[in-house]
């Protein structure tokens, strides 16, 4: 069974930074892509950005380009998600998930290409 597990959230002053982490069980980790999503209440889910299985390609939501960056080390089992220069409209659930498929080459926008989800850490930004 496979568990994925975020930590980092907390409470931030607009402007400031956070470094969420996903810890990942299982010695498979390193055959799949990861994406981290957000979630605010009354809210759709959204994806925010996308690791390739092997860390080679990345892809984000275009509002945090430039402010966020993903990486992952496999021998860790670990994906992270630096957040710089939050903004209040970014307070929400962030959940990392599990691509449903080996190796996949680009991280899928959808939630639905993904399987496996770990819990979720709220970050709030205050204004």
């Amino acid at each position: 069974q496979v568990q994925l597990v975020e930590s980092g959230g907390g409470l931030v002053q607009a402007g400031g930074s956070l470094r969420l982490s996903c810890v990942a069980s299982g010695r498979t980790f390193s055959s799949y892509t990861i994406g981290w999503f957000r979630q605010a209440p009354g809210k759709e889910r959204e994806f925010v950005a996308g690791i390739r299985w092997d860390g080679a390609f990345t892809n984000y939501v275009d509002s945090v380009k430039g402010r966020f960056t993903i990486s992952r080390d496999n021998a860790k089992n670990t994906v992270y998600l630096q957040k710089n220069s939050l903004k209040p409209e970014e307070t929400a659930g962030y959940y990392c998930a599990r691509d449903k498929r080996l190796f996949q080459n680009t991280p899928m926008r959808s939630w639905g290409e993904y399987d496996y989800w770990g819990q979720g850490t709220q970050v709030t930004v205050s204004s």
